[in-house]
């Protein structure tokens, strides 16, 4: 099943990759291809994420926002780290280069326990920061961790489809991202009755992209939900199918492509006022290639035309998120 409408989301059935018959599977890589090139973003069905996985996992991340903020203040963290991050820290936008209040949303964000990548880059730090799990919550860890889980052999399964579509040995990019240091964040955007009045340009996130080669997202139906700027400019509502998981390229990927793929701005409407009691969480898991992965300009025929200096993948993701911490230099 795909359905592809140049106005909107398209919608790709995984299940023909996990077939494994070569034609079915080259049919999914382009469906994939075009759906990059003309949104960067898709939604994904078919895929392998086992039955009630996100609902344990959603409703185990309102157990731990619903905690009071003296309680989550033990587990505090910035952008980019391994705790809770409080409203105000955040300001998505500046990474596009836009002004504008925090964003209205709490994080819980957490990565890998151990960093197999260490010692890949002299002199860089690139060591984990510790995972600081709420021992209010003391099953939170592995019930969240399930999710990751799930997610990393997902991001493995759509970067073999990636390499299948743009004529590259299929491991090619598993082999640079076997080390990755990957984040999830848990989402929660309270309600306009919890966060009271929103300033002019303000947004539960604002318009932003997503900074490393892709992400996947489970997220919930609401007023003050997803939206994704078009080729044309124009933003639209993400489309909602149940059971679906939304897919999108990061920066660092788009580059890696010389922007044939696109990192899409996007950005979480502000809390309806008209429905004041509405509140959303969604699950996130940023995938990264290895800290010291050099991203240069891929070797196949299906690239864009922009042209980048190489980078450093660790570098580029640190640069990144300094863009989006209230208060930093820069």
């Amino acid at each position: 099943m795909s359905r592809y409408d140049e106005m909107t989301l398209p919608l790709i059935d995984l299940t023909p990759w996990y077939g494994g018959d070569p034609d079915r599977r080259a049919e999914v890589a382009a469906q994939v291809d075009h759906a990059l090139q003309v949104f960067g973003f898709m939604m994904v069905v078919g895929h392998p994420f086992e039955d009630g996985l996100v609902d344990r996992v959603r409703a185990e991340a309102l157990e731990f926002f619903r905690l009071p903020v003296e309680a989550k203040r033990r587990y505090s963290v910035g952008p980019g780290g391994h705790g809770w991050m409080p409203s105000g820290v955040e300001a998505n936008a500046g990474s596009d280069g836009i002004d504008s209040p925090p964003d209205l949303k709490e994080s819980f964000g957490f990565g890998p326990e151990t960093a197999p990548w260490e010692g890949d880059v002299a002199g860089q730090e690139d060591s984990p920061t510790p995972n600081l799990w709420p021992t209010e919550r003391p099953g939170m860890r592995e019930i969240v961790s399930s999710y990751a889980e799930a997610s990393a052999r997902l991001a493995d399964d759509l970067l073999e489809i990636f390499a299948t579509a743009l004529d590259l040995p299929i491991d090619f990019f598993t082999s640079r991202c076997s080390r990755s240091p990957w984040q999830t964040n848990l989402n929660w955007y309270p309600g306009r009755e919890a966060v009271g009045e929103v300033a002019e340009g303000q947004f539960r996130i604002g318009q932003h992209t997503d900074f490393g080669t892709l992400t996947i997202l489970d997220r919930q139906p609401g007023s003050g939900g997803l939206q994704v700027r078009r080729l044309d400019g124009e933003w639209i509502d993400a489309p909602f199918v149940p059971g679906s998981l939304t897919i999108n390229t990061g920066d660092l990927l788009a580059r890696w492509t010389a922007d044939r793929w696109r990192s899409t701005p996007h950005r979480v409407l502000p809390p309806p006022a008209d429905e004041p009691t509405e509140e959303l969480v969604s699950l996130v898991f940023f995938h990264e290639a290895d800290p010291a992965t050099v991203v240069e300009m891929l070797p196949s025929a299906k690239v864009g035309t922009s042209t980048y200096e190489p980078v450093t993948a660790g570098d580029f993701l640190r640069s990144r998120i300094e863009s989006i911490t209230v208060g930093a230099a820069g």
